[in-house]
């Protein structure tokens, strides 16, 4: 029972990150299915957070678009060869040591808390689609899939910096299409991962249900706080080094 209202509270965690800041999921739902739920399998954890992941990530598209923040034609092109980018580095990181695989994790999320703190720029003037950008959005979104495929991560840290750089497109912008290629990265990772029975479905299935409530509050606040963001990416960015720094205590005695 215990461990079902925990897989709910950390399911509603993760929700609201990825509709906030269109990131988080698996950076922290990975840790939390090893650390809080008590899955003591990393693949399993990978697999397992992939799902809920994906999951999450389509419902809370729902109310970004709504909200007039997706950008289709980017948003698709970045998932489209990024899906290719996920497949084959999800099949590498299966073949990768778990506990090698997590201190690499953690390594990353370090990498991508440094990048918080540098803090994510407002602004972009949403000037595409144009048929120039659409070959950077691609090679971008490959790159981004195989990097969120190999770690088990739905990427978003990773898409919405990078939905950036290729189109130009503002923040809140680039938070709401970055939700269809995490699903789509997410997806075709646990896709790989359920094929080799690394899910655990029950569990995935709490963190998909309290990924709903979380993810609709984080949508609702993504819009008010687009110009405010330093400060949550501050918070954040600490959380994830703690995370990171544990992780590592964690794996570098195995």
């Amino acid at each position: 029972m215990l461990a079902d209202l925990l897989a709910l509270a950390c399911g509603s965690l993760v929700g609201f990150s990825l509709a906030l800041i269109g990131g988080g999921g698996s950076i922290l739902a990975t840790p939390m299915l090893l650390y809080v739920v008590g899955l003591h399998d990393p693949h399993l954890a990978i697999g397992t957070s992939a799902v809920a992941v994906a999951s999450n990530a389509f419902i809370n598209l729902v109310p970004h678009a709504r909200a007039g923040h997706v950008r289709w034609p980017a948003a698709l092109t970045f998932a489209a060869t990024g899906v290719l980018g996920a497949f084959a580095g999800s099949t590498l990181g299966k073949r990768v040591d778990g506990h090698h695989l997590l201190v690499l994790f953690a390594m990353l999320m370090l990498v991508v808390a440094a990048l918080m703190l540098r803090g994510r720029r407002n602004g972009g003037d949403d000037n595409y689609p144009k048929p120039r950008l659409f070959p950077r959005l691609a090679a971008t979104g490959f790159g981004a899939g195989a990097l969120s495929g190999f770690f088990g991560i739905g990427g978003g840290f990773l898409i919405v910096p990078g939905l950036i750089f290729a189109s130009g497109m503002e923040i809140i912008a680039a938070i709401g299409s970055s939700l269809v290629a995490v699903g789509a990265f997410a997806s075709t990772t646990a896709i790989n991962y359920a094929a080799s029975g690394l899910v655990e479905w029950r569990v995935a299935g709490l963190f998909v249900a309290g990924g709903i409530a979380g993810g609709w509050l984080g949508a609702r606040l993504a819009s008010r706080l687009a110009r405010t963001r330093g400060a949550l990416n501050l918070v954040f960015a600490v959380a994830v080094v703690v995370v990171a720094g544990y992780m590592l205590v964690r794996n570098l005695h195995v």
